[in-house]
């Protein structure tokens, strides 16, 4: 295992002839090697891809547990025991300082390889400044040594980021460690963290373009650093950080994170950066995608297959190329292939569903009343609309993502219809099985009306941060600071229109509350598997919410909901035949009933907030504290 003290090498790259341990470890006869490398453009370019792939590497939203994403460890899903099971034993606590995390290999998300990859930044920004790297000798790519510069620093800001939302507290190193140096390092402040980390994303910006096309789109540009701040700032003004009721809480600074408005003015400040940020030609960087009409239902073939259920825009938004350059700020290409689609689709598919849908993610798609406006199914009004939990897809028409992202008894999908009554497909009672536990099949990120015969494809999606979560970290910096106000609403409504939803009802203009609500489960919806509900249900400190423990204290079954989001509950429907039933199915008429969903989950606070640092690390530096619990 790789740790700070380890003082790990950077993987070989392309041409060098030696390895670059050789040299990074500064051996007596390594000198000549170390410069060969850094007065050489290509050289350290090769530095700069390796450190990029690499920094990607440690956070893919479809792959951040190796195999698995990270839905599978909140509310969002529940998964298989495929692949050595990783999210499950996550989600029952069968992880620590001692026995390590599950899959302790990791894919670069861990304490260990992220400092590993932080060292090799600051090899290259040291080692560009010592030799004095010449600029890249092609002609018409003068300036390419000060964007690689550049980009090293926005990656250094990143991989901090990502200690930042996993751990918490951490050291930051931003310079040079040598194999003759002490460890000393010692955490500094989450808030001290941010500051460092908008340092660094400052620095990338002066060097950096506004935007890039062609060959190197994808390159770290201006809006992608703006995105870095805004994601930092809004994290220090999330309750973990600022004011939120940590139960026992052993935080070293724990004295800096009373509530100051100050940082929702910074993280609105830093949003509103990127929402108004602009291309090299000064037109707008980012925008959302509308591309195709609310009646174009066309699958991959232009045919509609889904009953008219899923609009083309739905799915094509993580496919289109246009899409990708219009609102993607920072992202990861090729994050998954045909593989993955195969991995979720049910078994009648040829699948093994992987993860499935959990009931309290579903409840979470409003539906949309005869007054034109968007309502939860959890509130006061909806029975009185018609919305019946016996047939809960049908009987009010719901939030068009929520056909595009989930397959439930009697979706259509390639004009056929799911029966999890029945078959192959049906409701499993157990997560060892290949058919859902939960009665739900992913619908999300692969292309619509694909079959496992079909041939390969790439998976582009998702986006690490794209415009709409920007956007909501204004709305709710806006909402924190001064209340709600027309263009918040103007803004929400616009991200729920390209998706073909209904507006917010007005009241939400006139009520903090109410509007704090829409804005929460508008992010829940949109970026439903894309690696954000972990951070966001620590961050809000949900499990130790008066509101959700207060749901807790009155559970009495599966029909007790709306359900805590205290990660400790997971739910399903399975279909039950009913000769009164709304949904038929091969002939046969069903009802939908909720179900408990045996998975062990817990979640025990403070401690599964934030990840432990493992015992060798503490050991090999005396001077960091454990996390909290740990």
């Amino acid at each position: 295992m790789k740790n700070l003290r380890n003082y790990i090498a950077l993987v070989a790259v392309g041409a060098i002839c030696c390895s670059c341990e050789d040299f990074l470890d500064r051996t007596p006869d390594d000198k000549v090697n170390e410069q060969e490398v850094f007065t050489r453009y290509e050289k350290v370019n090769e530095l700069v891809t390796d450190l990029y792939a690499e920094a990607k590497g440690s956070n893919k939203p479809l792959l951040f547990f190796n195999h698995f994403s990270a839905s599978a460890i909140t509310d969002e899903c529940s998964a298989s025991s495929h692949e050595a099971s990783i999210p499950h034993q996550f989600h029952i606590g069968n992880y620590g300082p001692s026995q390590g995390m599950p899959d302790r290999s990791s894919v670069g998300q861990y304490w260990w390889d992220l400092y590993t990859r932080i060292r090799k930044a600051n090899i290259i920004l040291d080692g560009v400044k010592k030799y004095n790297t010449p600029d890249n000798p092609q002609v018409g790519r003068e300036g390419d040594i000060t964007k690689r510069v550049g980009e090293t620093y926005f990656l250094r800001g990143y991989l901090h980021f990502l200690l930042l939302r996993a751990y918490g507290e951490a050291p930051y190193l931003d310079y040079l460690v040598n194999p003759e140096d002490e460890m000393t390092f010692e955490k500094i402040s989450a808030h001290s963290l941010v500051e460092k980390i908008c340092q660094d994303a400052d620095s990338a910006y002066q060097r950096v373009e506004a935007s890039y096309g062609g060959q190197d789109f994808g390159r770290v540009d201006k809006g992608a650093c703006l995105g870095l701040k805004a994601m930092a700032r809004w994290i220090a003004a999330t309750p973990m950080w600022n004011g939120g009721n940590f139960p026992d809480d052993t935080r070293i600074f724990k004295e800096e994170y009373t509530y100051s408005a100050d940082r929702w003015e910074a993280a609105k400040k830093a949003s509103k950066a990127v929402i108004d940020c602009v291309a090299e030609d000064g037109s707008p960087r980012y925008k959302l995608y509308t591309k195709s009409e609310v009646t174009d239902f066309g699958d991959l073939d232009g045919k509609n297959t889904s009953n008219s259920k899923v609009q083309k825009r739905l799915w094509n938004m993580f496919f289109d190329m246009e899409s990708i350059q219009q609102e993607w700020v920072w992202f990861v290409t090729r994050d998954k292939d045909t593989g993955w689609s195969g991995d979720i689709l049910p078994p009648s598919q040829g699948g093994h569903a992987r993860q499935r849908p959990l009931q309290e993610q579903v409840d979470e798609y409003e539906y949309i009343a005869s007054d034109g406006y968007g309502y939860p199914i959890y509130g006061d009004r909806a029975k009185a609309d018609g919305y019946d939990d016996g047939n809960p897809y049908e009987s009010v028409k719901r939030d068009p993502r929520f056909y595009r992202d989930i397959r439930y008894h009697g979706s259509i999908y390639d004009n056929k219809a799911l029966n999890t009554a029945e078959g192959n497909d049906a409701v499993s009672g157990s997560y060892q099985e290949n058919a859902s536990h939960t009665g739900y099949y992913m619908r999300k990120f692969y292309k619509d009306a694909w079959n496992k015969g079909d041939g390969g494809h790439t998976i582009n999606a998702p986006a690490i941060w794209r415009l709409p979560e920007i956007m909501y970290i204004y709305c709710e910096a806006v909402n924190e600071t001064s209340g709600p106000n027309q263009e918040i609403y103007d803004m929400l409504n616009e991200i729920r229109a390209r998706s073909f939803m209904a507006p917010i009802p007005p009241v939400a203009l006139t009520d903090k509350a109410i509007m704090n609500d829409y804005i929460q489960r508008e992010r829940r919806v949109e970026l439903f598997y894309e690696n954000h509900r972990i951070w966001h249900t620590r961050l809000y400190l949900e499990a130790d919410d008066q509101t959700e423990l207060a749901k807790e204290k009155v559970y009495k079954d599966a029909n007790s909901w709306p359900y805590a989001k205290t990660q400790r509950w997971s739910h399903g429907m399975k279909p039950v035949e009913d000769p009164n039933g709304k949904i038929e199915v091969d002939g046969k008429k069903y009802r939908m009933e909720r179900i408990v969903v045996n998975d062990g989950r817990v979640f025990e606070t403070p401690k599964h907030y934030l990840f432990p640092i493992m015992s060798d690390e503490l050991k090999r530096t005396p001077g960091l504290v454990q996390n909290p619990g740990w």
